[in-house]
């Protein structure tokens, strides 16, 4: 074998380094020509290089016949460094790996010894994780390493290292025996050049004002040192009686270099730059150096011949450590000392500012006490029971509320006659509640949207970031967002993620999809009900009389408007036929209370919500805006929840921020928004909304009870209703009319549920009634059963019967506390806010109803019998228990996405049986699954365009508006893909639920391993889908990824 020296003349000579290392202070002289940086440059890259290379000669010993290695060996030192990198999903680290002669790479058999394998959360990827055990074999200088991934190794390991609070060295790694036909490689590390080599790198750091060097080429010196150590304990651990450990570098490493030049030994060397300021980093290396040298040499002064005991090292490494802990004491307590002289000097500079300031100082004291009073003042929930709505309704303390635009950062407070701040807010039609996606508006211009139907088969749903600007500032931003999208040249106009002709718009802050602003206001209710409220209040029966008296006075006066007047004698002889109730005055109009900044959002929102919620074109003087905007308060309530039964949560629990601002926002508005509609118009609906509940002469055709939403109607009603009470100067308060319209309303729901109950009763029947609730609705069922001619079926148990109420009344009840807690702005009950427990009772105290339900029917018997039986003789009632008809039962069933098989192969086989609609029999290209309602469509194909509104789609996009109100999820069988869509021009690719064994997706098929359902995904699907957040999905998509914008995804 060639001699260790000469090979390294003849790589000094190759690389042209040779006279750089053989001419004494070369580098010096380079580094003070400025004229030369270039050359120095080139000089340090080919010393790292050749450095780089002498590594690779004696490290890289893992190929069978190289190093006393096999194969498996190999492949585990592979996926050791790739896993050094960053955890790996098992695609990515197969892609990594070199692979054989039959293209595999062996990882499955190996990579268990090495890793753990972490599963997927919703998020994200199975990845796998190296093993802490393994971390000792990583080498800094693997040979696969591009740079970039060898900074992005030392990066992880160093900071693996640093929250194990370990040193951060990365010293070389024990290696294996080299074969006998390349044992002496090694002594390339011991041999006279490869020490001058390594003494003049490491003379240049020492002094390292004068030279040209770099850190990264001393590194490599180090690397190399660590490799030679861990050679010669190799050795000496290894070692037999017979032989004689030859490879003495701890030796050679302690002589100091040889006259004339009499340098300092390496060892010397390494000691003087341990404590160098400029060389922090390597520091950990360096003390690891000094300890393995240490531990080399104790092995060699113990015997030449017998390994020396691991106790020894262990011990020298324990007293090395001692000496750290104690330098990094001492430096602790000095830094300590320093904070508190440091601490004690801010102090007097403190006490002497207050001296000289004593005057400003206690005006400062006072002004905190006084604030302080106000907040002690504010929460007002005591242990009294709390009531949200009625005479006896919980006053809460009017709180002040201020808030800070996004876009100016002004602060202002809100207040009745001040600017009006707005929330971004997003509206959009919705069937995701719905029991009858077959049901179409036919012509939106003619439509009355009056009465919600229970199978709520669209509704108008309004979210919110819950991002606050001023209303000015929030115009001025969209405005400059229309401009600019004017300026963008015709051509270059592709889809963006909003629509700025449909009044879309990026929240500035969140950038979440925006189309309108709701405006932030107080409580309207404490606005309005200013009146002094007389102790006497009319009970329930009383009340519906006065009420009904005001509405024929009201629909005479409108019908003698409407008629033109003969003769003034006629006219004043009508008006004196009309008697009016007393303290009523129908002439009287309130004064709005709103300043105009407020009274143009409260229209903005309102015509916006009845533009989407109709699809028509914008008009603020319709008189359906305020029925729209009714809607959406009631039908957004409904959704949410839903959405917390669903998830077993408290109806009072901690809601999300922008969730709580929005409803109470959304709430306020609905309740205030009469005050810029027609007066006539709003009391015009009132009559007909109060008129199903009961009847009168005037209005005919009405839908019958089974027909109407209770939630609906009861928001209607309340909302409603005070533009009928500000001309009633009687005395009847607010209050009243809120609490009898409430009861009314749940009077005629728990008919409802009577009338519609299922008689099976599994069993459980019971003869004798054990209790007051069931003696009392089997009472009721006996009234019913003879109003509706015996149509009704047999009589069930009473405990079968108040359970069918209980649980049907339960999400209207829900319903009903989230809509008058944000209306009244009553804190809830505590007992409301634990999760897992039924809050019915709690529910009925905070709702001003009675524990058991049936007792208002009993307290208002005289007036109750006679609507229950003009609810009953309705023809549609009849109809229903003759069979003729359907109606829905309650509690209404959540809607779910469709059940999905474990295995995809089923799904693949389903789609492999699927044929175009259109095309006589052949298979489609690309079958799609609606996860809404389990159809399989023909997309992305010409056969199955439709037109729609003037443009053609594709079957996915005609689809989103039959089933989903122009909103869709469908999952690619073909791709395993889910598609986002909403609208023509906005979609978007979604991770799907289907991982295979290793938790990864695979789009597009392309690894074919066997994929099963994820359930949690699956539920993260659905849980966007209840949240009504695809569209913010996909707006968020597109931002994110521009590429998504150029689809044209009404074609799919």
């Amino acid at each position: 074998m060639m001699d260790p020296n000469h090979f390294l003349m003849i790589m000094l000579s190759r690389f042209e380094l040779y006279q750089i290392f053989s001419t004494p202070d070369y580098g010096k002289r380079f580094s003070s020509e400025i004229t030369h940086k270039d050359v120095v440059q080139q000089n340090n890259t080919l010393i790292e290089e050749m450095l780089y290379l002498i590594i690779m000669l004696v490290g890289e010993r893992f190929s069978p016949g190289v190093g006393q290695v096999n194969a498996t060996d190999e492949i585990k030192r592979e996926i050791i460094h790739q896993l050094s990198i960053k955890p790996m999903a098992h695609s990515e680290l197969v892609k990594s790996l070199p692979e054989d002669e039959n293209k595999e790479t062996g990882m499955e058999s190996v990579i268990e010894a090495v890793a753990h394998f972490k599963k997927p959360g919703l998020t994200g990827r199975g990845m796998y994780e190296l093993k802490p055990e393994c971390a000792k074999e990583f080498n800094l200088y693997f040979y696969h390493f591009s740079r970039a991934e060898q900074s992005k190794a030392e990066e992880a390991q160093r900071k693996m290292k640093r929250q194990n609070r370990e040193d951060t060295a990365l010293p070389p790694p024990v290696l294996p025996p080299f074969c006998p036909l390349f044992a002496s490689l090694v002594n390339i590390l011991q041999s006279d050049v490869m020490l001058c080599i390594m003494g003049t790198i490491l003379q240049w750091a020492v002094e390292h004002n004068g030279y040209a060097w770099s850190e990264s080429m001393l590194q490599r010196v180090l690397h190399l040192i660590g490799m030679a150590l861990q050679e010669e304990k190799q050795h000496l651990e290894n070692v037999t009686e017979e032989h004689v450990v030859t490879f003495t570098f701890t030796q050679k490493i302690s002589k100091p270099g040889e006259a004339p030049k009499n340098s300092p030994s390496i060892l010397a060397m390494l000691e003087t730059l341990q404590n160098a300021p400029y060389l922090e980093v390597h520091k950990d290396m360096i003390r690891w150096i000094l300890k393995t040298f240490n531990a080399v040499k104790k092995m060699r002064e113990s015997s030449p011949t017998s390994p020396v005991t691991e106790t020894e090292g262990t011990i020298m490494e324990e007293s090395s450590r001692d000496k750290d802990k104690a330098e990094r004491k001492r430096k602790a307590e000095i830094a300590r000392l320093r904070r508190e002289k440091i601490m004690a000097q801010m102090s007097e500079m403190q006490r002497h500012f207050i001296d000289e300031n004593k005057e400003l100082f206690q005006q400062t004291l006072e002004l905190d006490a006084s604030t302080s009073a106000v907040l002690d003042n504010s929460p007002v929930v005591s242990d009294m029971t709390l009531t949200a709505l009625g005479p006896t309704q919980t006053q809460v303390p009017e709180q002040r509320q201020f808030v800070t635009c996004i876009l100016c950062q002004e602060e202002q407070e809100v207040k009745v006659e001040s600017r009006a701040m707005v929330l971004a807010a997003f509206v959009q039609r919705s069937t995701v509640l719905s029991k009858n996606r077959s049901k179409f508006i036919q012509d939106p211009e003619k439509y009355d949207p009056l009465f919600m139907h229970p199978d709520l088969s669209c509704g108008t749903h309004t979210s919110s970031c819950g991002h606050i600007m001023h209303a000015h500032c929030w115009q001025r931003y969209f405005d400059s967002v229309q401009a600019k999208e004017q300026r963008r040249q015709q051509r270059l106009r592709l889809h963006t993620s909003y629509d700025v002709e449909n009044g879309e718009f990026l929240c500035p802050l969140c950038e979440c999809l925006s189309n309108t602003v709701i405006p932030l206001l107080l409580p309207p209710r404490n606005i309005f009900n200013n009146r002094l409220n007389f102790s006497d209040q009319p009970n329930l029966t009383q009340w519906i009389r006065t009420i009904s008296q005001q509405i024929k006075a009201l629909q005479f006066l409108r019908k003698e408007e409407s008629t033109p007047n003969n003769g003034s004698t006629k006219n004043s002889e009508n008006m004196d036929e009309l008697q009016l109730p007393e303290g009523f005055r129908p002439d009287f109009h309130p004064k709005n209370p709103y300043s105009e900044s407020i009274k143009e959002m409260l229209t903005t929102f309102g015509t916006a919500t009845y533009k989407v919620g109709l699809k028509v074109h914008p008009n603020e003087e319709d008189p359906r805006v305020p029925i729209m905007c009714w809607g959406s308060c009631a039908y957004t309530i409904q959704s949410i929840e839903r959405i917390l039964s669903d998830e077993d949560k408290p109806l009072f629990g901690p809601l999300p921020c922008r969730l709580d601002d929005c409803l109470r926002s959304l709430t306020r508005f609905a309740a205030a928004h009469w005050t810029v509609a027609s007066l006539s118009v709003v009391q015009g609906h009132f009559c007909k909304l109060f008129a199903s509940l009961v009847p009168n002469d005037s209005h005919e055709e009405l839908p019958c009870i089974l027909d109407i939403d209770m939630f609906h109607l009861l928001v209607g009603l309340v909302l409603a209703f005070p533009a009928l009470q500000c001309q009633d100067f009687s005395g009847i308060s607010l209050g009243t009319g809120d609490l009898h319209i409430f009861h009314l309303v749940t009077m005629a729901h728990i008919i409802q549920i009577l009338l519609t109950s299922c008689t099976e009763e599994n069993g459980m029947d019971q003869e004798n009634p054990t209790c007051e609730e069931e003696s009392a609705v089997l009472a009721l069922y006996k009234t019913l059963h003879q109003y509706t001619g015996s149509a009704l079926k047999e009589m069930p148990s009473g405990w079968h019967l108040w359970r069918s109420v209980r649980a049907g009344v339960t999400p209207f009840l829900k319903c009903s506390a989230l809509f008058f807690h944000y209306l009244n702005g009553v804190p809830s009950p505590p007992d409301i806010q634990v999760p897992g427990t039924s809050h019915f009772e709690h529910l009925c105290n905070y709702l001003s109803l009675p524990n058991n339900l049936i007792c208002l029917f009993q307290e208002n018997s005289e007036i109750m019998n006679s609507l229950i039986e003009s609810w009953c003789h309705n023809s549609e009632v009849k109809r229903y228990l003759e069979g003729e008809r359907d109606a829905i039962r309650y509690p209404r069933e959540s809607n779910k996405l469709i059940n999905l098989p474990e295995d995809y192969s089923s799904l693949i086989n389903q789609a492999s049986n699927f044929s175009c609609p259109k095309s006589g029999g052949d298979k489609s290209r690309a079958p799609t699954l609606c996860l809404v309602c389990g159809s399989l469509l023909c997309s992305q194909s010409y056969c199955c365009q439709t037109e729609l509104e003037g443009e053609d789609v594709g079957a996915c996009t005609a689809h989103t508006y039959s089933c989903g109100s122009g909103v869709g999820i469908f999952l690619r069988v073909r791709e395993c893909q889910v598609l986002f869509l909403a609208g023509k021009t906005k979609g978007c690719f979604y991770s799907p639920p289907y991982l295979d064994d290793y938790g990864e997706t695979d789009q597009g098929l392309r690894r074919g391993n066997p994929l099963h359902l994820c359930k949690e995904r699956f539920k993260k699907i659905q849980k966007l889908w209840h949240q009504h957040s695809v569209t913010e999905e996909i707006g968020h998509a597109q931002e994110a990824n521009q590429t998504l914008v150029g689809i044209d995804w009404q074609h799919l």
